[in-house]
């Protein structure tokens, strides 16, 4: 028998915050902010989602180093924090909650973001693939290998963007740990290829993501702390040699922090940026993580329902659906059928396919 529906609309406790339903929108890159500046229009976009469990905000870096995306929005700056200022002040007024997701690029930037300097990384180990520059796509380069005490800076990068995120009016923050850029370079083998403190053992590769996860609680709360991981994404060469073990240990380092929730970003339908053959993942973390469990990959309502149903996650975590659909959680409630998202629209400029998708009441 199918699961029901109606459980997406269960309320859920997550560190502070009852959510009045488990349809989370997921971070979601659309370049969209103009000399890193966050702005009306992108305002408009959040709160005509506002109906989500919870949003989570695009990848938004946390310095200048951590930068590497055309378009993307930043909180370091105090006219950046402003800018954040009138998106959550939409979204509360919409009725909303929203986490604001940190993010540094590592290796996967490009010097033309850094006046020519080389980007960063847990190891030398230039990534395949391209980057978004102003002009178009670059190849990836060779990454500066960072420095025990560069890493101390970083960590306190994520601490401080913290700090702004709270003073711009986001309700938590979540650490993006996943999709192949700084943290994930340091956690997974194939980009991490220390001899210190910080590269080897599953262990060592973990500090660096633990050291961040506490830098972050201790600047805010771990109840308004949540993080993003993808245990089998492969793109940009990531890869680990034994994930399984790797995330069961993660997952149990992460119980003693109590944080918001832990968000998983693994298909379930495999392909593309998947490793096809892997197994799945996050049903190891899922065992040995205490937490709130969002995920997110490939689910539509029904598959959401029966994943709840089944207690593989508290939560599904939706991206293209709510590009193209703001009403997202009403439409599954009512059974109305999706907007199709427009893909050509996904990162250029402009309002067209951005905030003109109509809504069941429009």
């Amino acid at each position: 028998m199918a699961a029901s529906p109606e459980i997406l609309f269960r309320p859920l406790e997550v560190g502070d915050f009852t959510l009045p339903n488990r349809v989370i929108m997921a971070p979601l890159t659309r370049g969209r902010a103009p000399g890193r500046v966050p702005n009306a229009m992108m305002a408009e976009y959040y709160a005509q989602r506002a109906s989500a469990g919870l949003i989570v905000s695009e990848a938004t870096a946390i310095s200048a180093q951590g930068f590497g995306w055309h378009d993307a929005p930043a909180i370091y700056t105090d006219e950046q924090i402003a800018g954040w200022k009138q998106i959550t002040d939409s979204v509360h007024e919409a009725g909303g909650l929203i986490f604001l997701q940190l993010w540094h690029m590592g290796r996967i930037s490009h010097p033309d973001y850094h006046d020519g300097r080389p980007v960063v990384a847990p190891s030398a180990i230039a990534a395949p693939g391209e980057a978004h520059v102003p002009t178009g796509k670059k190849p990836l380069t060779l990454p500066h290998a960072l420095t025990i005490d560069e890493i101390a800076d970083v960590v306190n990068d994520y601490a401080t963007a913290t700090k702004n995120a709270r003073e711009a009016g986001f309700d938590g923050v979540e650490i993006h740990g996943a999709n192949g850029y700084l943290i994930d370079q340091f956690l997974r083998s194939a980009s991490n290829h220390r001899v210190d403190e910080y590269g080897g053992s599953i262990p060592k590769r973990a500090r660096f993501l633990l050291e961040v996860v506490k830098a972050v609680s201790e600047a805010w709360s771990p109840q308004r702390t949540g993080l993003r991981l993808s245990p089998t994404m492969n793109g940009y060469g990531m890869g680990d040699e034994d994930p399984i073990a790797l995330y069961r240990h993660v997952a149990e380092a992460l119980n003693p922090f109590a944080l918001a929730y832990v968000h998983t970003a693994e298909s379930i339908r495999p392909g593309r940026i998947y490793n096809p053959d892997a197994p799945r993942v996050t049903p190891e973390i899922r065992e040995r993580y205490d937490g709130v469990l969002i995920t997110n990959g490939g689910y539509d309502k029904e598959t959401a329902a029966e994943a709840l149903e089944n207690n593989e996650a508290d939560a599904i975590a939706f991206g293209q659906a709510f590009i193209a659909n703001p009403d997202l959680p009403q439409r599954f409630r009512v059974d109305a059928p999706l907007n199709k998202p427009d893909v050509d629209t996904y990162y250029s400029s402009g309002s067209h396919g951005y905030v003109d998708y109509p809504t069941l009441a429009d």
